[in-house]
């Protein structure tokens, strides 16, 4: 239907934007890219196109700044492009907020997030991701104040239950965590599978196991290394290091090829697996094991430098 419609109107920018949508959806990123640009160049205040552009460099082609540099000309009021209502406004400063996310700009997405639910009024989508900005920078008890916002606002959004798990987790009310995290599987299995849950032994089996498994070359440099297994970072860590509370292992030293013997005391230097976070981003043990083994890998190589 849509290539009638173009056949009769070739600079139909609602069908081109139409076939984008299908092509998105189909998987051809670079064809409905295509078909986006040509929505806009037929109809430059075509807003739809210009918002699912934005998405779909966020979403899919991790094109993070060019897609911060899209929203900042559709936030510029310049004449040629579409004038923004509040509701798509606070649309493009979510997108924006997300693009900045993924370039590490925690701070910057948190201003952005609160800046669209400020311009639009309480949506829940906004709420969920400001939950996950608030998680991600450690600030636990006001991501749980929020996400439990968000879940109220729309129970059935898995992303939110999801991100709600995470925080009960690491508040300390793991039974929470787990009804959390089995409602966002039955919600979205796909995106949200269900945690591997091994005993510790098994796990620190595992562990021991991939670093048994290191090349005899790369093994006499390390096995004075600690190999230490947790449930997750601590906050003092995840203070001091500005890290992910997601992170799945850490290397804390210096690595070998800018230590002095007065650096520090060797007993500092060590390797932490972070259990639970390993079994969040797996789907079986067999999984779990490979995981394991390539962040043993991933932090023994910082170690070697």
């Amino acid at each position: 239907w849509l290539d009638e419609a173009l056949r009769a109107h070739p600079d139909g920018a609602e069908a081109h934007n139409g076939r984008c949508e299908i092509l998105w959806d189909e998987g051809k990123i670079d064809e409905a890219l295509h078909e986006f640009e040509r929505a806009i160049t037929a109809d430059p205040k075509f807003v739809t196109a210009h918002l699912n552009r934005a998405e779909l460099l966020v979403e899919d082609l991790s094109e993070f700044e060019q897609a911060v540099t899209l929203c900042d000309e559709l936030l510029s009021g310049v004449a040629e492009l579409p004038r923004l209502d509040r509701a798509t406004e606070a649309e493009v400063y979510y997108l924006k907020a997300k693009a900045v996310f993924y370039l590490d700009d925690l701070e910057g997405a948190l201003f952005l997030v609160r800046r669209a639910l400020k311009t639009a009024g309480e949506v829940s989508i906004y709420r969920a991701f400001e939950g996950q900005i608030l998680f991600e920078i450690s600030r636990f008890t006001d991501a749980k104040r929020v996400l439990d916002t968000a879940v109220a606002m729309d129970p059935e959004a898995a992303h939110a239950v999801y991100h709600l798990g995470l925080v009960l987790e690491r508040i300390g009310t793991p039974d929470d965590a787990a009804r959390a995290f089995a409602k966002a599987n039955a919600l979205d299995p796909e995106r949200y599978p269900l945690p591997v849950a091994v005993d510790e032994a098994a796990f620190r089996q595992a562990a021991a196991d991939a670093f048994d498994h290191l090349p005899r070359s790369i093994r006499a440099y390390v096995e004075d290394v600690p190999l230490l297994v947790e449930d997750f970072p601590s906050s003092d860590l995840l203070a001091e290091e500005s890290l992910s509370p997601q992170i799945l292992g850490i290397y804390i030293g210096i690595p070998r090829t800018q230590a002095a013997v007065t650096d520090q005391p060797q007993d500092l230097t060590r390797v932490i697996l972070y259990k639970k976070n390993l079994e969040k981003v797996c789907r079986d043990e067999d999984e779990l094991v490979e995981q394991i083994q390539i962040t043993v890998r991933h932090e023994i190589g910082h170690h070697l430098g």
